[in-house]
Order: structure tokens, then C-alpha cells, then sequence
């Protein structure tokens, strides 16, 4: 295991805020990481850097951090079965899924995402989410310290939640999947088709964290914003986007704290004029 000391946790996050932690461990196996809670208390737990918002500056308190490690995927190209854990970026699994002319994970391609977080908020988008195509998962439960395992009509997954957002105690160690055969070109020509319009669409060319608030039923959220005349507005560093109203984007040096005020403005004024209390998707460290 790899820890490193008074880590700077600015290219961690997606938000590119400046942030940093009194130490960091990157595991490379199972072991390291029931090792980790043994002697770390407390901790935070992070993954990608993606749909979070770290709200400090400093953390007087230990990261675990899966990212670019603990990652290793093991691929059944006949039986259309993909064991990967929780490190792997959504970006390299469904690339590998691509190669073995596996299908069903093409919406993935362009959500930044471990897969442990994927799993945690049940990502997902255009009626696909990644629910549909887990089997099994793997996980360390702290209540006990022992490694389970639970199958997928037993995790709960419901609209962006999880068992495991709910049970902030179990610890995402490696998930099946398992995905369909089909042809290369056929699963490229989607994964480009779905990036091309993310890509018109969202504000890639900032630093941000995805669609801030979960869709409320019947209503969407970007429109809501839009129509009250917020795009473009700004406190601090943080900025409504004006390419999506749903994002909230770091147009420059913003701070968590900067974020936070941000959201709670807009969730004051779509109450005020919709009678809608919008959820926060993204969460908050």
C-alpha cells in the first residue's frame, strides 16, 4: 500500500478544489484495505474524485482513495462476465467491455466514475443504469471486518441510491457484470453517439462534478434553473453553468464553501417559485 503524507487532494476531485488531508493510502489489494480500517479512524473514503464536493480546505483525518489503483479486471469473453474492482475507472471498463464485443456498458463511457461509486449512487443515464447489468458484489463489511458478498436483488438499487449509500459502513471491494455479446462497431457507434451529445450539452471544458441535484419526478432540474434567469450566476469562484443550468461549474479558484452557498441559493429560489425541494445528488465531504 501506497501512503503518502499531508496529501494535496486538488487533482483528486473533479471540482479541482484546493484541498488536502493529513495522509493518503492508495491500496493495491484486499488486504491493504482491511488493514486500512484496522488502524485508521476516522476516514474518508474516495474513489474517483467524481460527484463529490469537498467542502474543507483541510482534512485533519486519513483518505483511503481508489484511483489509478485497485483496478485489476479479469474478463470471460464466452460467458459475457467481467470481474473488476471498485478502482477501475467506468472509462477503462467499458473500454475493455469494447474490445471483447461485450455490450452494456456504452452509457458509461463517458461518465466520469470508479466503478465502487457507479455501483454506490446506482449511476446511470438515458434509462440505463448500472443495475441493470450487475450480477454480484463484493464488499468489506465494518460492522464485523469480514468480506461479503451480496447479489444484486439484495443491494436495493433504486433512482441514484444504493444499500450501499444507505449503509455507510460496507466498503465496495469488486463487482460482476454481466453484459451481452454484440458487435465492436455497433457498441463504438453508441459509446461516440453518447459522448458527442454529452459533450454539446454539458460543460466539459470546466472543472465540475456532474448534474448537482437528483431529478425530481415529473420536473427537470436544468430548466427549472434556467427559467428563473440563473444561468451564469456566481458566488465566489462557483458558477450556475450557462451551457447547462444543472451544473455548477469552477470558473475559478471556487471553494467548496463556494459550492455549498451556490446550491443552497438555488435550492431556495426553486422552492420559492416551483414549491420543488431539489435533492443534492453530488456528496458532500
Amino acid at each position: 500500500m501506497k501512503i503518502y503524507n499531508e496529501f494535496d487532494l486538488t487533482e483528486f476531485n473533479s471540482y479541482r478544489i484546493k484541498a488536502s488531508c493529513k495522509a493518503a493510502y492508495f491500496p493495491e489489494n484486499e488486504s491493504d484495505v482491511i488493514e486500512f480500517y484496522k488502524i485508521n479512524k476516522p476516514y474518508i473514503l474516495l474513489g474517483s474524485g467524481h460527484n463529490i464536493i469537498l467542502s474543507k480546505t483541510y482534512y485533519d483525518c486519513n483518505f483511503l482513495i481508489f484511483n489509478g489503483n485497485f483496478q485489476t479486471i479479469h474478463i470471460n469473453k464466452s460467458k459475457g462476465e467481467i470481474i473488476a474492482e471498485s478502482g477501475i475507472s467506468m472509462l477503462d471498463l467499458s473500454k475493455s467491455a469494447l474490445e471483447n464485443n461485450l455490450s452494456g456498458l456504452e452509457i458509461f463511457y463517458d461518465i466520469p466514475s470508479s466503478l465502487g461509486g457507479a455501483v454506490v449512487m446506482n449511476a446511470g443515464a438515458s434509462g440505463e443504469e448500472i443495475k441493470d447489468v450487475i450480477s454480484k458484489v463484493r464488499f468489506l463489511d465494518l460492522k464485523d471486518m469480514k468480506v461479503k458478498e451480496i447479489l444484486n436483488k439484495e443491494a436495493d438499487f433504486t433512482y441514484r441510491n444504493s444499500f450501499f449509500q444507505r449503509e455507510k459502513n460496507k466498503v465496495i471491494l469488486k463487482v460482476w457484470l454481466q453484459l451481452n455479446h454484440s458487435s465492436f462497431d455497433v457498441i463504438k457507434n453508441k459509446m461516440e453517439s453518447i459522448k458527442e451529445q454529452r459533450w454539446a450539452k454539458q460543460p466539459k471544458e470546466y472543472p465540475n462534478a456532474g448534474s448537482v441535484f437528483k431529478r425530481p419526478e415529473g420536473k427537470f432540474v436544468g430548466p427549472m434553473i434556467e427559467s428563473l434567469g440563473l444561468k451564469g450566476y456566481t458566488i465566489g469562484g462557483a458558477q450556475i453553468s450557462e451551457k447547462h443550468a444543472g451544473f455548477i461549474i469552477n470558473k475559478g479558484n471556487a471553494t467548496g464553501r463556494d459550492i455549498l452557498e451556490l446550491i443552497d441559493f438555488i435550492k431556495r429560489k426553486v422552492q420559492e417559485e416551483f414549491g420543488v425541494e431539489l435533492e443534492v445528488e453530488q456528496r458532500i465531504f
